[in-house]
């Protein structure tokens, strides 16, 4: 998946430039000179390749409707934050999105178990997939920043599913891991593509799923706490934001420079420096969430 993003980018890079698909400075953005934002067509085309060509090279033992179905819901998911993307849509109808690809995981019988009562565990998994999908979304707001952390939560998804024989989790955290890292070559500072909501929702669905799917010795409490772990770094910057634009009296859905790399920029540091601060952290704490998980 890495190889194969790496080699689509630059066609979408090309094919934005025709299309007029560029991310122009302006607002609460920051870069200077338009960009190309058809960065998610290449992760997405990278991370489904990947995917259907080991599937029917190896047919999975088990779980070949599951497998269909999450990749078919994030494709979805993605097909929609490309729209966005294009025609700048309402935030409506991605929260509706999100919350149809929560039940969808829910009916597949994955989701959050940590009470037993059936209608909290599955508001609970609705909680989990809508805010850790717009999670991954929101961090999308400084070069290389989403996909660095994409690829550091689902490598660590991998190291825990490996640790924990659950080899078809491991080979799909795998996935997301190698399309995230070749996305990173052009989109890290200063770059030369956007991932845009369309790659954003892909990547941050699937490291929602990805996040359910592990299984950890334990009560459902301590099942669940590495997968926040895991996200932390993520949850902690979409409450930040959340929390600050309530009391400024603005939307939570409306863009501004008030994510913690912004706020670690606007303290004097350059961007790879903050972007690669947050990386480290992240980093630091996935190691902490593979211990905990064993």
């Amino acid at each position: 998946s890495a190889l194969l993003c790496t080699l689509f980018v630059p066609i979408a890079i090309q094919l934005s430039w025709r299309l007029g698909s560029l991310d122009r400075p302006g607002g609460h953005k920051s870069h200077r000179a338009p960009v190309p934002y058809l960065g998610g067509v290449a992760i997405v085309l990278a991370f489904s390749t990947a995917v259907l060509l080991e599937a029917t090279i190896d047919p999975p033992s088990g779980g070949s409707r599951e497998l269909v179905t999450i990749l078919g819901t994030a494709v979805a998911l993605a097909v929609i934050g490309l729209f966005d993307d294009l025609k700048n849509l309402s935030p409506w109808p991605r929260l509706v999105a999100e919350i149809v690809a929560s039940m969808v995981i829910w009916n597949l019988g994955v989701g959050v178990g940590l009470t037993g009562v059936t209608w909290i565990d599955m508001t609970l998994t609705g909680f989990w997939v809508v805010g850790i999908t717009n999670a991954f979304n929101l961090l999308d707001n400084m070069d290389g920043l989403a996909a660095g952390l994409a690829s550091i939560a689902c490598a660590t998804y991998f190291a825990i599913a490996v640790a924990n024989s659950q080899f078809l989790v491991a080979s799909l955290s795998a996935g997301v891991t190698g399309c995230a890292v070749g996305f990173l070559r052009q989109n890290r500072y200063p770059a030369r593509i956007y991932m845009g909501d369309g790659g954003a929702l892909f990547l941050g669905f699937l490291a929602s799923y990805l996040g359910l799917k592990l299984e950890i010795s334990g009560d459902g409490y301590q099942t669940f706490l590495v997968p926040v772990l895991v996200c932390s770094i993520a949850i902690l910057d979409t409450t930040l934001v959340t929390v600050a634009r309530l009391m400024s009296g603005r939307s939570p859905f409306q863009g501004g420079q008030d994510h913690i790399s912004h706020r670690l920029v606007s303290l004097g540091l350059p961007v790879p420096v903050a972007v690669g601060l947050i990386h480290s952290a992240a980093a630091g704490i996935c190691v902490l969430s593979f211990v905990c998980s064993r």
